[in-house]
């Protein structure tokens, strides 16, 4: 794996053509995924909500490269998604710190791996440590940290090797509600600043709506895109805008209509089936 190096706004273009994921289940086939077609624009943020069980947190680990046991193609900048690289990280809903690693410590598993001296490597720590609002934390240790701190810290972790793609399953799902609108508008300021491409996976419409450019719609049983639904509105967003509110409402009752509907009559996609046209990724991006 290689330290991504230049501007990650650069180095964040996604392309899932096809893509389908089965597995093996008490000796029978379970489609997990089917017919996954997405172009994901650099420096796009990009929500991905649906019921448990609709494979969103399985369409995260495949374009990570943590499982490539897959039909159809992922490409990052071009280039076929074969395993892990630090061109990619990820957040979990956990934070997985090391309980023996201070918060600098375990920020600087992100650049295990870095071909970079011991001085630039401890600068590079401190700026991203700087960067998630922990400086007076970095030498606390995870049991010394509320939850979002713990957070924070996960995602600097991430951030830290200058990923292309900074992929989010869940992060604020265990948070309180005040906390998770915090973290929610740490990650805008990030995200404003860094202009990493994200893709943030989440069981809720409103987070989906407050940060995505776009959300992407999932329907299981297979999990598959229901729709692509643009969120043309500047951020930082009034969660209580009508337009915000007539969006949640359309996205709930895309998702409840799975409930009274087999998959065959979801409401179709109006544009064509293939989202591969990047122009449109990017049209309106803040």
């Amino acid at each position: 794996m290689t330290l991504m190096t230049a501007s990650p706004a650069a180095q964040g273009r996604l392309e899932l053509s096809e893509v389908g994921k089965t597995f093996r289940v008490n000796g029978r086939t379970h489609a997990a995924l089917d017919g996954i077609d997405l172009a994901i624009a650099p420096g796009e943020f990009v929500t991905v909500v649906g019921a448990s069980g609709c494979g969103k947190s399985t369409l995260l680990r495949l374009i990570a490269g943590l499982d490539t046991a897959h039909s159809g193609t992922i490409l990052h900048d071009g280039t076929p998604v074969e395993g892990p690289s630090l061109a990619r990280s990820i957040v979990f809903q956990a934070p997985r710190l090391f309980p023996w690693r201070t918060v600098a410590g375990n920020v600087a598993l992100g650049l295990l791996n870095a071909k970079l001296d011991r001085a630039t490597k401890r600068r590079v720590i401190a700026d991203h440590i700087t960067l998630v609002g922990l400086d007076r934390f970095a030498d606390a240790y995870p049991h010394q940290l509320s939850g979002g701190m713990a957070q924070r810290a996960a995602i600097a972790r991430s951030l830290v090797s200058r990923p292309g793609v900074l992929l989010l399953d869940e992060p604020f799902g265990a948070l309180d509600a005040l906390n998770r609108a915090r973290l929610q508008n740490e990650l805008l300021r990030i995200w404003s600043q860094e202009r990493t491409t994200m893709v943030l996976v989440t069981h809720d419409v409103d987070e989906a709506l407050y940060l995505g450019d776009r959300v992407i719609v999932m329907a299981p049983d297979p999990g598959r895109i229901a729709r692509i639904i643009p969120v043309a509105l500047a951020k930082p967003r009034d969660r209580s805008d009508p337009q915000m509110l007539r969006l949640r409402a359309e996205i709930l009752d895309l998702l409840e209509a799975r409930a009274a509907a087999p998959l065959a009559k979801w409401p179709a996609e109006p544009a064509r089936r293939r989202h591969h046209a990047l122009d449109a990724a990017t049209a309106g991006l803040s």
